[in-house]
């Protein structure tokens, strides 16, 4: 996304018919009346968008005018520079994925309780346009629980779908922060784990 020539092409193919039903729910959570600046990115047309069978979960999306618009791994930043690298060591291909924010909107810190419920609808939006998902995986303690209200509100969706649900950590450099150098390690192999399950569960499918 620092090249200015892919931003272009992305913003040109946006509403492709792969992505578009995905981008159109974008244009109608930044019209979210109850929200004083409903900021939210489209989701990049390099993904599978509604072909994906992988939905990839973390927690809020950065700032409008400061990145390229859109929720990408090539964006230019260390969490999407890492989970590209993690998505690529267990091969699993763009266009496998869809990425999302358990809260959609621009925020900027954790979601609040009353932010992560407000998160639900827009997700479960989301995953009824997804109809070959197979894999959810939440990165973060923000993800995970807003994927419990999720779970309360729609408590039999993950049976009835045949998902599995993958839970690990975020791929930001905080994840992390930690004194412990073989606890710095135990999460990253729990990241590494937790991609080749996803491929593994792909392969499988």
């Amino acid at each position: 996304m620092a090249e200015k020539e892919f931003r272009e092409e992305q913003w040109e193919h946006r509403y492709d018919e792969h992505i578009a039903p995905i981008n159109r729910l974008v244009d109608e959570l930044r019209k979210d009346p109850h929200l004083e600046s409903p900021w939210a990115p489209y989701v990049a047309p390099m993904y599978g968008g509604i072909k994906a069978r992988l939905l990839s979960v973390l927690r809020d999306p950065g700032p409008k005018g400061s990145g390229s618009g859109f929720l990408c791994m090539e964006n230019d930043d260390p969490t999407a520079e890492t989970i590209s690298k993690f998505f690529a060591a267990a091969q699993i291909t763009a266009d496998d994925i869809v990425p999302w924010n358990v809260y959609p909107w621009y925020i900027n810190r954790d979601p609040s309780a009353t932010e992560l419920k407000a998160g639900v609808k827009p997700l479960k939006r989301l995953i009824d346009l997804l109809p070959n998902l197979k894999v959810v995986m939440l990165h973060g303690g923000s993800a995970k629980n807003g994927w419990k209200l999720f779970t309360r509100s729609y408590p039999n969706l993950v049976a009835e779908l045949g998902m599995q649900v993958i839970p690990t950590y975020h791929t930001s450099q905080q994840a992390f922060w930690h004194p412990d150098t073989a606890e710095r390690e135990r999460r990253k192999e729990h990241l590494r784990d937790s991609f080749q399950e996803a491929a593994r569960i792909l392969r499988n499918s």
